[in-house]
């Protein structure tokens, strides 16, 4: 249950964290203040805040996205969400398995993913797209989009209309800030052109900020990130949310606890036998079954040694 606030206390959201301070919006009078923080003090964007003086009270999440970068560290990107932005385009590539991840995590964590192509101004996009459309489709709701031209911008602004939290999140390079400031053109994030001879993004955004839109909803611009490694997640979390398993899902396999790999009954290697999923998507999937399997013997053997020590 939510702090009630008490005499001298202000109730907000915070808006921006620069690292070792944070900005907060106020809810009952709109005012935004700047507040120093220690630099790992855990708040994060969208996180609802009791401030006292120099003193924030973080509030109870009702949603937290989590993931883990290449070092295995893992990082709280925002809180309070209901929706997550995936956003590709046709360049710079997002890496094998960067969608997949985020729908996993997403969905674990009870938010709605949704798909963002964009970049459909491009000449390469329109194959691209079409490849996408084929493979996630069924599984998500997708939106072609150009921050260039505005195409398909309306569309978006629409899903939002509801009320909707959400955060762009995608490869450094793919538009998320650009698409931003076509959605919300007072905000003016500082925006970068591909890299001519390695068609990679360059960091433009460095701190992870809330904007309002005009039409209703909210979305925050993260620093863009190219890996998406899995949080708190278990194996039968990836079995059941993985995208393009929907169908198979419904029918249930023999065993509750399939991890569709040789287990009888599986309907998931039998629609793959029947080529109704493509191997390539398989293969995918089996590579971060793999992957999580190991992040949890590691995890294991790790807490086994703590209590050695103790």
């Amino acid at each position: 249950m939510d702090k009630i606030p008490t005499h001298g206390e202000r109730r907000g959201v915070l808006v921006a964290h620069f690292g070792v301070a944070v900005e907060v919006l106020f809810e009952t009078d709109g005012q935004r203040e700047i507040i120093r923080v220690k630099r790992n003090s855990g708040h994060v964007v969208g996180d609802d805040v009791l401030v006292r003086g120099e003193v924030l009270t973080q509030m109870e999440r009702r949603s937290e996205l989590n993931r883990m970068d290449a070092r295995g560290t893992t990082h709280t990107v925002a809180a309070n969400l209901d929706t997550l932005c995936i956003v590709v385009a046709c360049e710079p590539a997002a890496p094998q398995g960067f969608i997949d991840r985020a729908i996993v995590a997403a969905r674990t964590a009870q938010l709605q993913p949704v798909l963002l192509i964009n970049k459909s101004d491009l000449a390469a996009s329109k194959k691209f797209g079409s490849e996408i459309h084929k493979i996630y489709s069924d599984s998500i709701q997708l939106y072609t989009l150009s921050a260039t031209s505005g195409a398909g911008l309306d569309l978006f602004q629409d899903y939002f209309r509801q009320g909707l939290r959400g955060i762009f999140i995608g490869p450094t390079g793919v538009g998320k800030s650009s698409l931003l400031n076509a959605l919300c053109p007072s905000v003016s994030l500082q925006t970068s052109p591909l890299s001519e001879t390695k068609k990679r993004g360059r960091h433009t955004t460095t701190v992870a900020t809330l904007h309002a839109l005009k039409d209703g909803g909210e979305l925050i611009d993260s620093p863009g990130f190219n890996d998406f490694g899995l949080v708190d997640i278990s194996v039968l979390d990836l079995a059941f949310h993985f995208p393009g398993f929907e169908k198979a899902s419904e029918t249930h396999c023999g065993f509750r606890d399939c991890l569709h790999r040789t287990e009888p009954g599986c309907v998931v290697t039998e629609m793959v036998a029947q080529q109704k999923i493509s191997q390539d998507r398989y293969t995918i999937y089996t590579e971060i079954l793999h992957e999580l399997e190991k992040l949890t013997t590691e995890l294991r053997y790790r807490e086994k040694n703590k209590r050695r020590k103790k």
